[in-house]
């Protein structure tokens, strides 16, 4: 019997395995993974448990993978820290909450006016990206496999309404990524907190704005019930990548049937996720206009601004990791590039379609 399986949608890679070759020839393997996020994000944690079913389902249930939430082995941030050190065999995380061991980590994830969902695909799977992000995981003993995207993501929830640069300044903002540092060149006062901390942090008073994925999540967090200004876009996550993080020993030690099935499941949960969050958002934000949520759009004087200051702070850190400058060279040049191209053909299709359907109704 064989299995024909899908990598992402649409190109079909198979992975043979015959059953009574897995019964003869292949051992249990029994893994651990933690999730930097919590059971009640479906979409975030769930892509993990998906992934864990795929590989059980492909390889007849001996190789079982079982996904923990944030907290209950290691903590939402730390997950990357417990996968090297082998607390762990994997994890299912975002690479830009560790960009204080090296803010290469950053262009994994997610990059201020970096590139969107497809761009990101298509540089690391046919520009060079996964290889270059193979050599930074390599020195932290870490064999990292995108496994999901969110998409663009929303701009935040502020108690105030943001109408000029002058209105961050002092602003406490939950902001992830090197998108912190920007906001704390225009004045404000970044800091980065776990899914489940953020709502009682800004119900305290601790934060005045948070951002973290858009309307289905935001929404199952709680948000609009403190603070009311829901700003787009979320210039600094274009699209924002996953990766699940397997320590490089427990990784070699899988027999290759096995790496193929992680594989597979990382491949096909790049399109899942990406697809469940652009089904799911817009009935979320429905609800959550509908809730008191006053859809805003970040003015066009703080785009510029952060514009700015998100290209002055990679000239400046690449001044002093020349791993960064290095990746920085390859994935600027990639990302001018996919812009123009996006220019001519997809914005030009959107700005007249979608302006359109909301101008007529229809």
């Amino acid at each position: 019997m064989h299995r024909r399986l899908l990598l992402g949608a649409s190109a079909a890679v198979p992975v043979a395995l015959a059953a009574p070759a897995l019964a003869q020839t292949l051992p249990e393997v029994r893994w651990r993974l933690a999730s930097s996020f919590p059971r009640s994000l479906d979409v975030l944690f769930g892509t993990a448990e998906r992934i864990a079913a795929r590989v059980a389902a492909v390889t007849e249930n001996r190789f079982r993978i079982t996904v923990s939430p944030a907290g209950e082995i290691v903590p939402a941030l730390q997950v990357l820290d417990a996968v090297q050190n082998g607390t762990i065999e994997a994890g299912h995380t975002a690479a830009y909450y560790y960009i204080g061991k090296d803010p290469s980590f950053a262009f994994f994830t997610a990059l201020p006016f970096g590139l969107n969902g497809r761009m990101n695909t298509a540089w690391m799977n046919h520009g060079g990206g996964n290889a270059l992000g193979a050599e930074l995981f390599k020195d932290y003993s870490i064999h990292a496999l995108p496994a999901g995207d969110t998409g663009a993501q929303m701009g935040g929830w502020f108690r105030n309404e943001v109408r000029s640069p002058d209105d961050l300044k002092g602003l406490k903002f939950r902001i992830a990524g090197l998108a912190g540092q920007v906001f704390q060149r225009l004045g404000a006062v970044p800091t980065q907190v776990a899914a489940a901390d953020i709502y009682p942090a800004l119900e305290r008073g601790t934060l005045d704005a948070v951002e973290f994925v858009g309307p289905h999540d935001d929404e199952k967090l709680g948000f609009v019930r403190v603070a009311r200004n829901y700003y787009a876009p979320g210039f600094w996550e274009a699209g924002a990548r996953l990766h699940l993080m397997a320590n490089q020993r427990a990784w070699d030690a899988l027999p290759q049937p096995y790496r193929d099935a992680i594989e597979v499941a990382c491949g096909e949960a790049n399109a899942e996720m990406l697809a469940r969050y652009d089904h799911l958002n817009p009935q979320a934000l429905r609800r959550l206009i509908a809730a008191g949520a006053q859809l805003r759009f970040w003015p066009r004087e703080i785009l510029q601004a952060a514009w700015r200051e998100a290209h002055g702070l990679y000239e400046e850190i690449g001044g002093r990791n020349e791993r960064f400058k290095r990746i920085w060279t390859a994935y600027r040049a990639y990302r001018d590039e996919e812009y123009q191209w996006f220019r001519v053909s997809e914005n030009s299709f959107d700005n007249f379609a979608f302006v359109s359907a909301a101008q007529r109704g229809n």
